[in-house]
């Protein structure tokens, strides 16, 4: 046979096995569940199932994305980047007003936010924040709303107060050297600033607005409708892993990742603010549809969204 011929067919045959190769690596990639996720406590249920390899022993390839607020979470989710997310009640809302495919599928927890001012900045109660700076995790953050809020209560507006966005992490040595005069966050970096001696709590979230609901956990529509049992796994592996945080929270502080526990010890201190649940009964539809009124009474939504565009229901 002439050699340009052998040399040819192995071409063609190099080819093809890198056609195979990639068609099953784009398949093995589609098999994986992409989770969404910010660097807080609040979303501790899904560190302990990681860290008990919850997702393994059910079959479930999952790779975690960190974000660092819910509005870009949420924008992930609407580009189609991310098929789960734990993420702020806030802008899941905004994003279901918009047209984002996405459902809510469990909650995750309630309150965990805190308004903490500096040490030395000489605000003793909401009215002192008039003219102060105040950063929060940005405008389509639930600590955002929270801040709204606070004001509203004492006859105030967000145009009162210098509020900025801001990287969470950063927060609390912007508050410490002065270039902060308050911040609205949620844990663990609310008792990190109070244990480190950077800030007080001026109030925590439950004094703003008791048994607010906060993070969710939520699926893509896309996601629910062709993955229905691993998505029924995903809610059982979460649902075990709220209830280990519930009863045992010390030992859940130690299976935390290393962003989000500086200190196990101060870890500990964290989690008791934090009430954490799961599952959708009535009466957590209840306090959402509440707290959706409460946006729309803020300007923060236009008007109320049907429970069905809210809520998976199987």
């Amino acid at each position: 046979m002439d050699k340009k011929y052998i040399i040819l067919i192995a071409v063609i045959a190099i080819v093809a096995i890198i056609g195979v190769f990639a068609f099953m690596g784009s398949g093995s990639d589609s098999d994986v569940v992409k989770i969404g996720y910010l660097p807080s406590d609040h979303d501790s249920a899904l560190f302990v199932a990681q860290a008990d390899d919850s997702y393994g022993k059910k079959g479930i390839k999952i790779e975690t994305v960190q974000f660092n607020n819910g509005g870009d979470l949420m924008t992930a989710m609407a580009s189609g980047e991310v098929d789960i997310g734990y993420v702020g009640i806030t802008p899941v809302l905004s994003s279901i007003d918009k047209g984002v495919p996405v459902k809510v599928i469990s909650g995750a927890q309630i309150e965990g936010s805190g308004l903490v001012v500096g040490k030395d900045s000489g605000i003793n109660s909401v009215q002192d924040l008039k003219g102060k700076s105040i950063a929060t995790p940005g405008e389509a953050s639930i600590q955002y709303m929270l801040l709204e809020y606070a004001l509203s209560k004492e006859g105030m507006s967000i145009d009162d107060v210098d509020a900025s966005a801001m990287k969470v992490a950063p927060m609390n040595d912007a508050l410490n050297s002065g270039k902060i005069d308050a911040m609205l966050t949620y844990e663990p970096f609310v008792t990190i600033a109070v244990e480190n001696g950077a800030g007080t709590v001026l109030e925590s979230s439950s004094d703003i607005l008791p048994d607010h609901p906060c993070c969710v956990v939520v699926a893509s529509d896309d996601f629910i409708n062709n993955n229905p049992e691993d998505l029924d796994a995903i809610l059982e592996i979460h649902e075990n892993a709220t209830n280990y945080l519930k009863e045992n929270p010390n030992e859940a502080a130690n299976k935390l990742p290393a962003e989000v526990v500086s200190d196990v010890e101060v870890e500990k201190k964290s989690l008791s603010n934090i009430k954490f649940v799961s599952g959708l009964d009535d009466a957590y539809k209840q306090t959402i549809m509440d707290f959706m009124d409460l946006e729309i009474e803020l300007g923060l939504l236009k008007e109320a969204i049907p429970e069905d565009k809210i809520f998976y229901s199987k």
